[in-house]
């Protein structure tokens, strides 16, 4: 990797840090509706997944997908703006927090019922196999979706039929209030693709650099034999599973602990330092950088126009040539 493509990867975590804080403040201020799910804590996840896929490679996640939709490519205006409800959306403010999307840079959502994307990255999968293309789908999911009926069924075709598909699942410990150890019957959740001959590993997703290892990898693994690969991801959310989280399933020493000593961005900037590849003034002007962008993005969601009645009928019906 060059100098710009380390100081990349903390800029682009840092501005899902910075976005997130923001939404929580709008959201607190009843300016976004329905739920918001922050990924405040698992930047690393997504920032080293996502920066290890190729152009053609898809990327389908669940309902904590903001962080995501920014690696993908989706400026922060436009995240925060489908998150206002404003026209100038990824959406076009029909999505919100939980379905953001943006098919013209492979990214396809976004799901808010738990798992039910798996099934639909198995199908993407299938599909480029008829097209001949080589690209690979990257399906991203928690701890809670590998407990359900979608996680078994598309686990189980994407290895009979050796579809091109990472399954990767952001085990943070907790599915809503429970901990893993409480809901799973098996708590190192990668044993659970065994049962399926998939092929599995861990690695740590409070390390950005490990979690881009070992996807740039496991990715070229997967294009080249054409087969599933399951990856668990071992992270921690900051934040309460949603905003009206109350918490009672864990304790704050607990959080805090995760928070000084696990946190992405410190451990991704501490490593800049101490390799010499970033000094404290460089870290320090892009964090003002992307301060400045999001109080920028801030200003543009806000200030652009809400969807008209008459949007509400738009895009109801596909015209086939």
């Amino acid at each position: 990797m060059e100098k710009d493509d380390y100081l990349e990867l903390y800029r682009q975590m840092i501005l899902i840090r910075l976005v997130e804080d923001q939404a929580s403040v709008l959201y607190q201020q009843g300016k976004i509706g329905g739920f918001l799910h922050l990924y405040i804590g698992q930047e690393a996840v997504s920032t080293g997944l996502i920066s290890a896929r190729q152009e053609q490679d898809r990327v389908i996640t669940a309902y904590r997908d903001h962080g995501v939709a920014i690696n993908c490519g989706i400026p922060a205006k436009v995240v925060l703006a489908e998150l206002l409800g404003k026209v100038t959306g990824c959406s076009e403010g029909r999505g919100g927090s939980m379905h953001m999307a943006d098919v013209s840079r492979n990214f396809w959502g976004g799901h808010a019922i738990v798992g039910a994307h798996l099934p639909i990255a198995a199908g993407m999968a299938l599909g480029d196999r008829y097209q001949g293309s080589d690209s690979v789908t990257i399906c991203m999911f928690g701890d809670g979706a590998t407990n359900i009926g979608y996680f078994h069924e598309a686990l189980n075709l994407s290895k009979v039929w050796n579809l091109s598909v990472l399954w990767v699942c952001e085990n943070n410990l907790y599915g809503m209030g429970t901990s893993v150890d409480r809901a799973s019957a098996v708590s190192e959740i990668r044993q659970k693709a065994e049962g399926f001959k998939i092929p599995n590993s861990r690695v740590d997703g409070m390390d950005v650099l490990k979690v881009r290892e070992a996807a740039q990898n496991i990715i070229e693994t997967v294009r080249s034999n054409k087969t599933p690969y399951f990856l668990e991801i071992e992270t921690y959310r900051f934040r309460g599973h949603s905003m009206g989280d109350p918490e009672r399933y864990r304790t704050s020493e607990e959080v805090k602990c995760w928070q000084n000593e696990e946190d992405p961005i410190g451990i991704y900037h501490k490593y800049l330092l101490d390799n010499k590849i970033s000094s404290d003034g460089e870290l320090n002007e892009l964090e003002k950088t992307a301060e400045q962008e999001v109080q920028e993005a801030v200003q543009f969601a806000e200030s652009s126009p809400e969807p008209l009645p008459e949007d509400l009928y738009k895009n109801l019906y596909v015209e086939m040539e």
